[in-house]
């Protein structure tokens, strides 16, 4: 027999125990998920472990949506109930503090950069992308965002800097751990000697010599954060889609072994689910 669909008052309790676990997450105190989830099964009507796990993930993905932040180890699943959308929302509105503490999170200025090893960020597979199929089916009509936390963290230039600083770090490290020394010395951070408007931050090479052409994105949040591109870095993305690589940096003021990074490769266009987001209007 199918359990019932989950009640007002249980979508409650969950949302509202999910939001504590952010914000103790983000202001740095330790984060037993295990507890917390026990402690929400007691209030619930005999949901399991995993039900509430998979009600975590529902919970990040309307996050996701709202550009906000969600919990490490909860990935979106997009699949949710309208409901749960609404109480969400409800809950963030009725608490602004946890849309500040993200706000203060995205706009600091990161750790200082450290050039040892132990402190550069670890390369993950890149994200999968959701099916065409899956996209079409979840797709829900766009809010209008009370904090645009993706336009802020673009404007934060001491963070995107030091994204770019340490992926020159990690090119170098590369190329020199090759047998490359020559090719690490030719590394050139274009985005600081010739401007920031090629659609590129460095010119790296593959271990044959050909350039490697990366463009740096760096977050403070979470892995499947979405981030802004420029048009001309799409545009170049295509036609250099040989050499163009995405380097996506997250997690960037935590810890350094909980900082991360994945690759994109190729044509912006392809790698990429791109939404328009503004247009540069004349009066006609």
């Amino acid at each position: 027999m199918p359990r019932a669909a989950w009640s007002r008052e249980e979508v409650e309790a969950t949302v509202a125990d999910y939001l504590a676990m952010l914000v103790e997450y983000h202001s740095g105190q330790p984060l037993n998920k295990a507890a917390h989830n026990r402690a929400v099964q007691r209030v619930l009507h005999d949901r399991s472990a995993a039900a509430i796990e998979f009600k975590h993930q529902n919970i990040s993905a309307v996050l996701v949506e709202d550009g906000l932040d969600y919990l490490d180890g909860y990935l979106p699943a997009f699949n949710f109930q309208e409901l749960l959308r609404e109480v969400v929302r409800e809950q963030l509105d009725a608490r602004p503090a946890v849309r500040e503490l993200i706000r203060r999170v995205v706009s600091a200025e990161p750790p200082p950069f450290e050039y040892s090893e132990s402190s550069l960020p670890e390369e993950v597979p890149a994200p999968r992308r959701m099916t065409k199929a899956a996209r079409e089916r979840y797709v829900r009509a766009p809010r209008p965002r009370i904090v645009d936390f993706d336009e802020i963290e673009a404007r934060n230039r001491a963070l995107g800097l030091a994204g770019e600083l340490a992926v020159l770090e990690i090119e170098d490290r590369r190329l020199r751990k090759a047998g490359k020394r020559s090719l690490a010395e030719r590394i050139e951070h274009v985005a600081k000697t010739r401007g920031d408007g090629l659609g590129y931050d460095l010119v790296s090479f593959e271990l044959d010599g050909r350039e490697r052409l990366i463009e740096v994105k760096t977050t403070p949040r979470a892995l499947l954060t979405p981030f802004f591109v420029t048009r001309n870095e799409v545009e170049v993305s295509k036609r250099r889609a040989e050499v163009y690589h995405l380097y996506r940096l997250f997690r960037f003021n935590r810890e350094p072994q909980e900082r991360r990074f994945f690759v994109v490769r190729g044509a912006l266009d392809q790698a990429c689910r791109l939404e328009p987001t503004a247009f540069r209007a004349e009066v006609a």
